[in-house]
């Protein structure tokens, strides 16, 4: 991968669920070195700082969703964060903050795609898929509905209309272990690329990667990576309030992480749900650190060691 202009984009979001914590994520990420870590690797590093949410008016959501018009007003200021960065030419990475922030992340940079006559691809690194809607969501939690919003499902009255829904077929959700019934129906009528960890264990991760890839790099498209703590076995990366034990290892994670970089399709990525109060003296950010610089360019050969002791 070329050398890239890279901008920092701190999303402190906690509205997309009821535990608190996500919010200390972006301060996390720098403080465990990732501007200096990205900059090591000969790339231009802007950190811009925080974002905060828009004020918007009341939003027709069901009485259980959590903090509907905050995750509105974080979903505007995000998505407009994206497409000015993408303008620049730069590649956005945004520090979370919770996966609610991907409401905005994804349609932003989508929307900038369109502008370039090129076909948006998401690469959703995850325990969970995240195809609910407002109106379907059992737990009221909207860090679970980003897939559903950002490729054109319906039930997110008042929030933005998208100008460039991601279609279907260009979605990839990998590391799958904890997907409700009526979830698992909607998925199942779709077309979106779905990979358990089972897929996994059988096949191992290379050909399910391979093959999405291919298909980004065969059309040209633009790729979105949206990595979550909890794709990440919770024995690696205790940091999360959403653990589901069985999740890749962290060479699994790294061999992801270095093909994206292999393949220069990447960009835009997205760091999400990093919780440092449950952290174990950094380690969660810091492997989340190093699996970001996998996937701009660090090499096995270059991962330094270090004590958590």
């Amino acid at each position: 991968m070329d050398k890239r202009a890279i901008q920092l984009i701190g999303v402190p979001m906690d509205a997309g669920k009821r535990r608190r914590g996500c919010l200390m994520g972006p301060d996390a990420y720098r403080t465990a070195g990732i501007a200096e870590t990205f900059a090591s690797l000969g790339h231009q590093v802007r950190d811009i700082g925080n974002l905060a949410p828009d004020g918007v008016a009341p939003l027709p959501a069901p009485a259980h969703v959590h903090a509907a018009e905050e995750t509105l007003g974080w979903t505007r200021a995000i998505a407009a964060a994206a497409k000015a960065a993408c303008a620049t030419g730069a590649l956005p990475v945004f520090l979370g903050g919770d996966h609610a922030l991907s409401l905005g992340s994804v349609s932003g940079v989508a929307a900038h795609a369109a502008r370039q006559g090129r076909p948006q691809f998401l690469l959703w690194l995850d325990a969970h898929a995240d195809f609910h809607s407002v109106h379907t969501t059992e737990s009221g939690h909207l860090h679970g509905t980003p897939v559903a919003y950002v490729t054109g499902q319906p039930g997110f009255d008042g929030f933005p209309a998208l100008t460039a829904p991601v279609a279907e077929e260009n979605v990839c959700l990998l590391g799958l272990r904890s997907v409700d019934g009526p979830e698992r129906e909607r998925l199942r009528a779709s077309r979106i690329h779905c990979h358990d960890m089972r897929a996994i264990d059988e096949t191992g991760i290379v050909p399910l990667l391979e093959g999405f890839l291919d298909r980004v790099a065969a059309a040209g498209g633009a790729l979105h990576v949206s990595l979550d703590v909890d794709f990440l076995d919770p024995g690696i990366a205790p940091a999360v309030g959403t653990t589901v034990p069985g999740g890749a290892t962290f060479r699994e994670a790294h061999l992801v992480m270095e093909m994206i970089h292999d393949s220069e399709m990447i960009t835009s990525l997205d760091l999400v749900e990093l919780n440092p109060f449950l952290d174990e003296r950094g380690r969660t950010a810091q492997l989340m650190v190093d699996l970001a610089a996998s996937a701009l360019g660090r090499q096995v050969f270059d991962r330094p060691t270090r004590a958590f002791g």
